[in-house]
């Protein structure tokens, strides 16, 4: 099934392990990075927007929580991810 959103797609193509890989730790990562950084410039212009916000926050969690996991798993990919995507940990 192909996907949609023309910037997620490049996003998967980018961080996929293999020809039908659009859900591993990876790939999930970088696709919930760049809907933070969208949302984050959309509360930039729209301070009040408190729905996003908490929309925001619950992504940033799912994120932490996939990191927390992916360092377990393999801690030098998870280096190079985190350095690639430009995350501060």
């Amino acid at each position: 099934m192909a996907v949609k959103n023309p910037r997620k797609a490049a996003i998967i193509e980018k961080h996929r392990a293999a020809e039908t890989d659009t859900g591993s730790t990876r790939v999930q990562i970088a696709v919930l990075t760049d809907r933070i950084v969208h949302l984050t410039e959309h509360l930039k212009k729209f301070r009040k927007d408190h729905a996003t916000r908490r929309g925001l926050l619950r992504l940033v969690g799912r994120r932490a929580a996939l990191l927390r996991y992916y360092s377990k798993k393999n801690a030098s990919a998870y280096r190079e991810l985190i350095q690639e995507l430009g995350i501060r940990r």
